[in-house]
């Protein structure tokens, strides 16, 4: 359905696509990852025509959309974009949002227009907000306000540009459960993520996008557990690592668990094996090390997932005196780190203490 070719973008002071090449089928669900500033989303704007490539072609069913004299408006009416930072017409309600573009555009009667945008914003649970200016909703809401009124177009392909990276996090469970049940009707979908578990879950296929190019591709198993080339691994092994650098006398508990459990949700941590890390973590470094190391003595903790073995390595070392937490902490703190991992060790070299836990 769409085919790209020798794409590239060059901006006075950067080139974020140097070569970029692909098909996509209809019905694929793509998700477009990779680090910031790889191109992600200037790719997607080429496509959507909202940048003029530099060089290259773009064809969607055969014909050109890079072409001189390509009929842009003709090309773009098959093809939705949701945008970051939603794009609603902030003087119009949700209902007439969705309502003025299959009016101007598509030529609907209004009353058709009304049938089509109320079916769309129930299918996106927001026909109780139909007639609510975008000020009166919330940032999820307003995203899904704005996905409604893409597929009120009946778009063959909708681009999706990072639609959460601007939501509060409680608000962006919301926005992909829409943007997975849409998955399943047969749009081509091409979506930049940044949330792996949910590109995970829904594509087709990935593309791990740097150095200006889609740099590799596969299925999410081939990508995520089995990614062939080094930039690949390395941002698939920077994913599956949470580091923390713990300060005893300023560390804040509430907000580490909240990153705790968005890491394993991201990388589809087991739910068991993720609160036998809370509560190794609240044995072993809360009730144990945090009241007996100065406050200079700050911790260095990585979290390392593999999903081979479905285990977390918990490495930890600080400074100090010989210290080994294990031993000493209290005997039902001994036991609950028994309970939830597989082997302990510790050893004291070069002044420093080194812990390893593996969490089962």
């Amino acid at each position: 359905m769409i085919s790209i070719r020798h794409l590239k973008k060059v901006y006075p002071n950067a080139t974020p696509l140097v070569d970029v090449n692909a098909d996509i089928e209809q019905g694929e669900v793509i998700s477009i990852i990779g680090p910031s500033g790889t191109g992600k989303s200037t790719f997607l704007r080429c496509i959507n025509r909202l940048e003029n490539p530099t060089a290259g072609e773009i064809l969607i069913d055969g014909k050109s959309i890079t072409a001189p004299g390509a009929d842009i408006a003709a090309f773009r009416r098959k093809m939705g974009m949701v945008f970051q930072s939603f794009n609603l017409f902030n003087h119009l309600t949700v209902l007439e949002n969705v309502m003025v573009a299959q009016v101007d555009l598509l030529k609907r009667s209004k009353k058709e227009a009304y049938e089509k945008a109320m079916e769309l914003l129930h299918r996106v649970g927001l026909a109780d907000k139909a007639l609510n200016l975008p000020e009166e909703l919330s940032g999820g809401q307003k995203q899904r306000a704005a996905i409604a009124r893409t597929l009120a177009m009946d778009p063959e392909i909708v681009l999706f540009d990072e639609p959460t990276s601007a939501l509060d996090p409680t608000m962006v469970g919301e926005v992909l459960a829409v943007i997975r049940n849409l998955s399943k009707q047969g749009l081509t979908m091409l979506i930049v993520t940044h949330e792996m578990k949910f590109a995970r879950d829904i594509s087709t296929r990935i593309f791990y996008m740097d150095d200006g190019v889609i740099y590799e591709e596969g299925t999410p198993e081939q990508i995520f557990e089995h990614p062939q080339k080094e930039k690949t691994r390395q941002f698939i092994k920077r994913l599956k690592v949470l580091e923390e650098n713990i300060d005893p006398a300023n560390f804040d508990y509430v907000a580490f668990l909240k990153r705790l459990y968005v890491f394993a949700e991201k990388n589809q941590i087991p739910a068991r094996t993720a609160r036998n890390v809370h509560h190794v973590f609240e044995e072993l470094v809360v009730q144990t090390m945090l009241p007996r190391l100065a406050a200079g003595d700050a911790i260095q903790m990585n979290l390392e997932y593999s999903s081979d073995v479905a285990k977390v390595i918990m490495l930890l070392q600080f400074g100090g005196v010989p210290f080994n937490p294990l031993q000493q902490s209290d005997e039902l703190s001994r036991k609950l780190i028994e309970a939830a991992s597989d082997g302990r060790e510790y050893r004291f070299e070069n002044g420093r203490n080194y812990i390893k836990v593996d969490v089962k």
